[in-house]
C-alpha cells in the first residue's frame, strides 16, 4: 500500500454529506465536513469548485486557489505558514483541489477552508463553513481476561479504517499484520506501545503490563505531563487470585499514593496539600485517579495500592506513573518588522484543547488554535490559558522585546484557614510613569454604587483594619489580609494605570480560598476501651508558610504540642480539636469517636408488603459510617446494610425481629440499642396435621390446623360434604374427637382468618379403622332357588381395613369362600341348608345371621296307591292316593279319562260306594310353580276275580309306573325319586254322588304315568 493510500484510509467521513456553498454559479463543494485522523500520519481534504465563465460582461478566469485557516483573525494560506513548512502540498485538477498535509500535529487541528481568484476585479470565493479536522492519539487499552493472560487494544477516540498494526515490547518490534488486539501473558512485567503500520514514527505512549501469581496493576501510561492548574486523571486495572492461599479473596480498600510512612503507604486522600482535589473511581477492577487544579508539588510518581481480606493481602504496582506539570508560556516568532506570530506552548504535548488569549490583561479571543498573529506597532503584553482553565495563565510576554505594560500573579489560587494572614503577590512592569495602582475584588466590586469601577480593598470597610499592601522591591506588589473569614474567600486582581494606558482586568487573578481547620484522623488503632491515633490538623487548601498549633483536649489547651500533627490514646469520651497558634478563637470542629446510635422507625403497625425505613443516627466525627444487622443466634452476624438507613421495599413477615446498628469511624465503634420490627401479615395456607399411625374405632383424635399469622389467627374446622354451605365443627385450632367413629371417616378442612385476611387450608382425610360390624348374609336371586339355577350370596359387613370372609353351611366350613360373595354356579339338593359367614380383620370378627337356602323343584313323577289293594267289590269303599317329590309341595287334582272337569283335589281320593260306573282310566297330576307331572291308573269291578289277576294287575301298575321313572332319572341323575319322611299327606273327599258311594269292589287297578310337554322341558 503506498503511503497516500494508507493516509487516505484514515480518513473517517463522520458526515457523509457533500456540503455546497454557492452563489450566482460560484460555488465550492467539499467532499466531507468532518475529518478524524491520527497524529503523525498523511490526510487529504479533497473540494470541487465552480464559478462562471463569463462575469460582468468580461471572460472570466481562475488565477490562484489555495487553503487557508483563520488564525489571528487572518485568513492564512497553508502554503505560507511556517507551521506547515514542508508538510503541505494543494493538488489542482479540472476545478477538483485536494490538500494533502502529512505528518499531523496537535496543532494541526482545525478549520480548513478553500479559495480561489479570478482575474476579474472582485472575483474571489471562499466555501465556509469548511472542513473541521481532529486529531488523535492511539493509546493501548488492557482487558484483563484471568491472573495470567491480558489482552491488549490499540485504540483512539475516533473510528479508524482497517489496517495492519505494529507492537512493541519493551521497546522492540514483536508482530505486524495484525489485528488490533494482541494477547500477552501476565507472567512477566512489560511494557506495550502500538502503531498504525506505515505510521510507525507515531506510536501509542507505552504501558505497563505486570502480573504476579495473579496479582497485578496495569497502568494506562507510565508517564504523564500537564499543565499547572488543569486536571488530570491517571488510570490503572488490577488483578487478584481468588481464592489465595485456599480461603476466599476478595478487595476490602484501593487507594493511591506517592509517600510511604514507616514502611506503609499513604493515602493521598489523608494529605492535606492534596485536599479538596482529589476524585478515585474504581468500577469493574479498573480506578481513576482524578487530580484537579494541579500544582507545581503535584510532580511525583504515582503508584496504586490493593489491601484483601487475608492478612498478607496487600499488592503495589510498580513501577509508578510519573506526573510532570509545565507552566504554560508565550512563545514569540517574529515574520517580520511589523508582526508576529504568537504561540500558547508548554514543555509537554497537553491535549487539543481551545485557548484564550489576554493583551494588556483583556480577553481579547477564544475558541482558537494555540497560535495568535499580533502587530507590533504597539507596546503591548499577551498572555494565553487553556479554555476551562484560565485561573492557570502564563506570564505576561511584551511581544516588541522593549519595555512594555505587563502583569503577571504569583499564585492563581491560595488557601488559608480560618483567622489566618495570607499573602497574595503580583509582579507588573510599564514603560510608562503608573500613576495608580490598588488591589481590588471583582466580587466586591459588584457590591458598589459602580460596578464598572473596581473599589481599592484598603479603602472598603468590609477590610478596613486587615489589609496591608507591600511594596517589597520595584515592580512587586503584595496584598496582606489578615484574620481571615469567609467572606474573604474571592478573586483577587491588581490593577495600574498610566496616562495613556490602564491595565485591565480580564485576565485572572488569584483566588483565595478561606477555610476552617478540620483534625483529620491519620491512622488509628482502636482497643476495646481505648484507641491510639495520629491526628493532623489541616484545612482544605494548603496555607503558605509555617505555622505552629494549638491542641485540645475535652476542651484543654495541650500544653506540650505545637505542631500540625498530634499522637496519643483517647478514650471513646475524649474530643480533640486544634486551632493556629494566636488564633485560638477559630478552632476546628472536634473529633470524637461514635456516641451510641439512636435509631427510629415508622409509627403505628407494619404491614407486610409496606416500605419501612430503619435509620440509624450518632453524634460523631468523622462521620460514622453505619452497619446494621438481625439478631439471630448465630453470633458471627452478617451486615445487612452500610447504610445509615435499613430500607426495606417490600417488607416481609420473615424481616421480624430485632435489628441493631453500629455506628463507626476511625476512632472507636459503638452498637445501638435493639429495635423491634413486628410485621403484621394475613395468615398463610394453614396446615394440618393428624396422629401418625392408623386411627382406631374409639380413639381419642385430634387434629391440628396451624398458620403463620400475624396477629394470631383465628381458626374454624369444617366437615366436607355436599352441601355447599358447610356449618362450622370447631372454632378452636384443634378439632378433637374423644371416641372417634367410622362416620368421621371424611375430608377435613380449616380456615385461618385475622384482620388482614383470610385463607383454607388444604383438605385432611380421616381414615377410622375399626372391625367388622353386625354382619348379614343375602341371597340373589333369592334364598328359595329353583334347582340348577345359580345363586349368589353376599356377606355384608362394615369394616376397615375391609374383612376377610369365611363361609358355612350347616356349621361347617365351606371350601374357596374367603371373599365376601359366595357363589353356587348350578343349585343342587345337597346345596339346601343354613349359611352364614364370618368376618374378621385385625381388630376382629362377627358371624352373620343364617339364611337358610331353600332348593326347589318341579315334582317328580308322581306314584299312585289304592286301598284296599284287594279285589274291588261294586258297593265297597275305594281309596285313591297319589304322592309326588316336589319343592315347593305340589297340589294335587284328579282326573277321569274322557271327562273335562277334574273330578277331585287333593292327595287322596275317596269312592265311596264304587259301581261300575266308576269303572275306568284315573289320573292324578302334581303341580307346584316349577312344573306339572301326572300318572294314571284303572279301575274296574269284578264281580268274581281270582286273586292271581288282581295281583297281575297291582304288578302291571307297579311296572308301567317304573319306566316313566326310570327314563326321568336318567335325564336328571340329580332328582331324587323319594319323597319327604314327613311329608303331609293330603285327603281330599270327593263331592257326594250316589254313584261313587256305592262302589263296592276293585278287582284290578292298571296305572299309566304320562307326563304334559311343559314338565317335560323343565326336567330336561
Amino acid at each position: 500500500m503506498s503511503l497516500p493510500a494508507a493516509a487516505r484510509g484514515f480518513l473517517v467521513f463522520l458526515l457523509v454529506v457533500q456540503v455546497v456553498q454557492g452563489l450566482d454559479d460560484w460555488g465550492v463543494t467539499y467532499s466531507s465536513t468532518e475529518i478524524c485522523a491520527v497524529k503523525g500520519s498523511t490526510v487529504e481534504i479533497r473540494c470541487s469548485y465552480t464559478y462562471p465563465s463569463r462575469w460582468k460582461g468580461s471572460v472570466n478566469t481562475v488565477e490562484k486557489t489555495f487553503w487557508f485557516k483563520q488564525k489571528g483573525g487572518q485568513r492564512l494560506a497553508l502554503t505560507t505558514d511556517s507551521e506547515y513548512a514542508g508538510r503541505v502540498e494543494n493538488l489542482c485538477e479540472n476545478n477538483i483541489c485536494t490538500l494533502r498535509i502529512r505528518n499531523l500535529r496537535e496543532s494541526d487541528s482545525a478549520e480548513y477552508m478553500f479559495r480561489f481568484e479570478t482575474n476579474q476585479k472582485g472575483g474571489r470565493y471562499f466555501g465556509s463553513p469548511g472542513v473541521t479536522l481532529s486529531l488523535t492519539d492511539l493509546s493501548v487499552q488492557v482487558e484483563s481476561n484471568d491472573s495470567s493472560r491480558a489482552n491488549l487494544k490499540c485504540q483512539s477516540s475516533c473510528d479508524l479504517p482497517d489496517n495492519d498494526y505494529v507492537w512493541y515490547k519493551n521497546g522492540e518490534k514483536i508482530q505486524t499484520g495484525t489485528s488490533p488486539s494482541l494477547q500477552v501473558d501476565l507472567s512477566f512485567q512489560d511494557s506495550y506501545s502500538c502503531a498504525v503500520k506505515g505510521f510507525e514514527n507515531s506510536p501509542s505512549p507505552s504501558v505497563l503490563v505486570q502480573g504476579q501469581g495473579g496479582w497485578g496493576v496495569t497502568y494506562t501510561s507510565t508517564e504523564v505531563c500537564a499543565v499547572k492548574g488543569s486536571t488530570v486523571e491517571i488510570r490503572c486495572s488490577f488483578t487478584y487470585p481468588s481464592p489465595w492461599r485456599g480461603r476466599v479473596n476478595t478487595v476490602e480498600k484501593t487507594f493511591w499514593f506517592t509517600k510511604q510512612k514507616d514502611g506503609d503507604p499513604v493515602d493521598l486522600f489523608t494529605e492535606s496539600e492534596y485536599a479538596g482535589r482529589l476524585e478515585d473511581i474504581c468500577e469493574n477492577n479498573i480506578c481513576t485517579l482524578r487530580i484537579k487544579n494541579l500544582r507545581e508539588s503535584d510532580s511525583a510518581d504515582y503508584r496504586f495500592w490493593i489491601e484483601t481480606n487475608q492478612p498478607d493481602g496487600k499488592y503495589s504496582g510498580s513501577p509508578a506513573v510519573t506526573l510532570s506539570l509545565t507552566d504554560l508560556s508565550v512563545q514569540v516568532e517574529s515574520n517580520d518588522s511589523s508582526s508576529a506570530n504568537l504561540k500558547c506552548q508548554s514543555s509537554c504535548v497537553v491535549p487539543d484543547n481551545d485557548y484564550v488569549w489576554y493583551k494588556n490583561g483583556e480577553k481579547i479571543q477564544t475558541g482558537t488554535s494555540s497560535s495568535l498573529q499580533v502587530d507590533l506597532s504597539f507596546l503591548d503584553s499577551y498572555s494565553c490559558s487553556v479554555k476551562g482553565y484560565e485561573n492557570s495563565p502564563s506570564p505576561s510576554v511584551c511581544v516588541t522585546g522593549r519595555d512594555s505594560n505587563t502583569l503577571t500573579y504569583t499564585e492563581g489560587s491560595i488557601g488559608a484557614p480560618k483567622g489566618s494572614s495570607v499573602d497574595i503577590s503580583c509582579t507588573y512592569s510599564s514603560n510608562d510613569c503608573i500613576t495608580s495602582k490598588f488591589w481590588f475584588s471583582p466580587e466586591r466590586s459588584h457590591q458598589g454604587q459602580n460596578p464598572s469601577q473596581p473599589e481599592d480593598l484598603s479603602k472598603d470597610s468590609q477590610y478596613a483594619g486587615r489589609v496591608q499592601i507591600l511594596e517589597t522591591e520595584r515592580g512587586r506588589s503584595t496584598l496582606r489580609i489578615s484574620d481571615l473569614r469567609d467572606s474573604d474567600s474571592a478573586q483577587y486582581l491588581f490593577k495600574f494605570k498610566t496616562p495613556s494606558f490602564e491595565w485591565r482586568s480580564d485576565l485572572p487573578g488569584t483566588t483565595l480560598t478561606v477555610t476552617a481547620l478540620q483534625v483529620q484522623v491519620i491512622r488509628a488503632k482502636v482497643y476495646n476501651y481505648s484507641t491510639e491515633a495520629e491526628l493532623k490538623c489541616h484545612s482544605s487548601c494548603s496555607p503558605a508558610g509555617s505555622l505552629n498549633y494549638v491542641w485540645f483536649k475535652n476542651g484543654e489547651k495541650i500544653t506540650s504540642m505545637n505542631t500540625s500533627s498530634y499522637e496519643g490514646l483517647f478514650q471513646p469520651r475524649d474530643t480533640v480539636s486544634c486551632a493556629l497558634e494566636g488564633h485560638q478563637d477559630f478552632p476546628s470542629p472536634p473529633v470524637y469517636a461514635p456516641r451510641i446510635p439512636s435509631l427510629s422507625r415508622p409509627s403505628g403497625e407494619i404491614n407486610e408488603g409496606s416500605s419501612v425505613t430503619l435509620t440509624c443516627s450518632s453524634d460523631a466525627n468523622p462521620a460514622a459510617n453505619y452497619t446494621w444487622y438481625k439478631r439471630n443466634s448465630n453470633a458471627d452476624l452478617p451486615p445487612l446494610s452500610e447504610e445509615a438507613q435499613l430500607v426495606f421495599r417490600s417488607i416481609q413477615s420473615s424481616d421480624s425481629g430485632q435489628y441493631f446498628c453500629t455506628a463507626e469511624n476511625e476512632l472507636g465503634r459503638k452498637p445501638s440499642k435493639d429495635i423491634s420490627i413486628d410485621v403484621k401479615y394475613a395468615p398463610r395456607i394453614p396446615s394440618l396435621s393428624k396422629p401418625s399411625g392408623e386411627i382406631k374405632e374409639g380413639r381419642s383424635v385430634t387434629l391440628t390446623c396451624s398458620s403463620d399469622a400475624n396477629p394470631a389467627a383465628n381458626y374454624t374446622w369444617y366437615k366436607r360434604n355436599n352441601n355447599s354451605g358447610l356449618p362450622p365443627l370447631s372454632e378452636e385450632p384443634q378439632l378433637v374427637f374423644r371416641s372417634i367413629q367410622p362416620s368421621d371417616s371424611v375430608q377435613y378442612n380449616c380456615t385461618a382468618e385475622n384482620k388482614l385476611g383470610r385463607k383454607t387450608s388444604k383438605d385432611i382425610s380421616i381414615d377410622v379403622k375399626y372391625a367388622p360390624k353386625t354382619s348379614s348374609v343375602s341371597a340373589s336371586p333369592s334364598a328359595e332357588i329353583e334347582i340348577g339355577k345359580s345363586l349368589q350370596l353376599t356377606c355384608k359387613s362394615g369394616a376397615n381395613p375391609a374383612a376377610n370372609y369365611t363361609w358355612y353351611k350347616d356349621n361347617q366350613t365351606l371350601p374357596g369362600g374367603s371373599k365376601d360373595i359366595y357363589q353356587l354356579a348350578s343349585i343342587t339338593l345337597e346345596d339346601k341348608g343354613n349359611y352364614h359367614c364370618e368376618s374378621k380383620n385385625e381388630y376382629g370378627q362377627i358371624n352373620s345371621t343364617s339364611v337358610r337356602i331353600d332348593v326347589q323343584y318341579a315334582p317328580k313323577p308322581p306314584s299312585v296307591s289304592v286301598s284296599p289293594s284287594a279285589e274291588i267289590e261294586e258297593g265297597s269303599s275305594v281309596t285313591l292316593t297319589c304322592s309326588s317329590d316336589a319343592n315347593p309341595a305340589a297340589n294335587y287334582t284328579w282326573y277321569k279319562e274322557d271327562e273335562d272337569s277334574p273330578t277331585a283335589s287333593g292327595q287322596i281320593f275317596n269312592i265311596t260306594d264304587f259301581r261300575a260306573e266308576h269303572s275306568g282310566s284315573y289320573y292324578c297330576e302334581a303341580q307346584n310353580k316349577l312344573g306339572r307331572l301326572n300318572s294314571t291308573l284303572h279301575l274296574s269291578v269284578v264281580a268274581d276275580t281270582s286273586p292271581m289277576i288282581v295281583n297281575i294287575t297291582r304288578f302291571s301298575v307297579v311296572v308301567l309306573g317304573l319306566i316313566p321313572l326310570l327314563l326321568w332319572m336318567r335325564k336328571k341323575k340329580t332328582v331324587s325319586s323319594t319323597s319327604e319322611a314327613n311329608e303331609p299327606i293330603e285327603t281330599v273327599e270327593l263331592e257326594s254322588d250316589p254313584v261313587y258311594e256305592n262302589v263296592s269292589d276293585l278287582n284290578m287297578v292298571s296305572a299309566e304315568q304320562t307326563e304334559e310337554p311343559e314338565e317335560q322341558e323343565d326336567l330336561v
